[in-house]
């Protein structure tokens, strides 16, 4: 059996994705996830070779036969998503709730699959990835989310993995309650920002909701060294581990732009062993 790791954010700008990457590079036989759909970017630090994609079908879609269409507005009429716009159907604003279809004197509109996005499975140089993309405007991340970590689970089964390394969105929404539903340990990755801080607690509270361990990184700690202070006091209250600080360090941009991870691009960095350290405790805690 695998063991999962997710590691999230309240907000964006933290360094989660940066730290994951570091942590995958460290990891051993793991299956990595990129469960942020709107928006990933793990794949730029693990130049993945896709193995094999899918379509993935988020919400059903009207279609409107223009041909067999009267014009009567009843669909118009009774849409509340104002999306039925006789003879089309705006396809962003459609929710496929098929009430224009049911209504339709004529029976001109079929509710069909709607193609919201891609799921791949692809091989980087530290084991299999499971990701997505979600195209623009379209909604139901949450449920990609559910399909991409079905995936890593039939890798990590198929294959034998000992974990499931999965870099979240950032956020408390669907796609975080997704990410973090039935994980091992949560890794919340902070800053000493207000932002930071409030954001930080909303998601403890939703690891609270779910019943999901958590544990805590401070990063560019010395940015604000009140604002860290503070936060590692309300860990204390929380009853959660806080795994360590890692410095503000211009290496871990220039690790960005070399499109690296970190014990790639600077092994010996302060940062890096900071970070190996960090990832031995999250071992230890997952197989305590």
């Amino acid at each position: 059996m695998y063991s999962q790791v997710a590691v999230v954010s309240g907000k964006g700008g933290t360094g989660k994705t940066t730290i994951c990457a570091a942590f995958a590079a460290m990891a051993d036989d793991a299956v990595l996830v990129d469960c942020d759909v709107d928006a990933p970017d793990l794949h730029i630090l693990l130049h993945p070779q896709i193995v094999e994609e899918w379509d993935y079908q988020g919400l059903p879609l009207a279609a409107i036969d223009a041909d067999a269409c009267t014009m009567c507005g009843i669909c118009r009429q009774a849409c509340r998503f104002h999306a039925a716009t006789p003879p089309t159907i705006d396809r962003i604003a459609c929710e496929g709730c098929g009430l224009c279809a049911y209504l339709c004197p004529e029976h001109a509109i079929k509710i069909g699959p709607r193609v919201s996005g891609k799921t791949y499975w692809s091989n980087t140089r530290f084991g299999p990835l499971s990701h997505a993309r979600l195209f623009a405007g379209e909604g139901t991340s949450g449920k990609l989310v559910t399909e991409v970590r079905k995936k890593a689970s039939e890798i990590a089964l198929r294959e034998g993995r000992s974990m499931i390394l999965i870099d979240g969105s950032p956020g408390i929404g669907c796609p975080v309650i997704s990410t973090l539903t039935g994980v091992d340990l949560a890794v919340i990755v902070t800053e000493p920002t207000l932002t930071g801080a409030h954001d930080m607690a909303r998601v403890v509270g939703l690891c609270r909701e779910l019943e999901v361990p958590a544990s805590v990184i401070v990063n560019k700690h010395d940015v604000n060294p009140d604002m860290t202070e503070q936060i590692e006091e309300s860990c204390m209250e929380w009853g959660l581990e806080v795994l360590g600080r890692v410095p503000f360090d211009p290496v871990m941009v220039h690790s960005m732009v070399a499109t690296q991870t970190l014990p790639e691009f600077a092994p010996h960095s302060e940062v890096t062993l900071l970070l190996a350290r960090m990832w031995e405790r999250i071992v230890d805690t997952i197989n305590y």
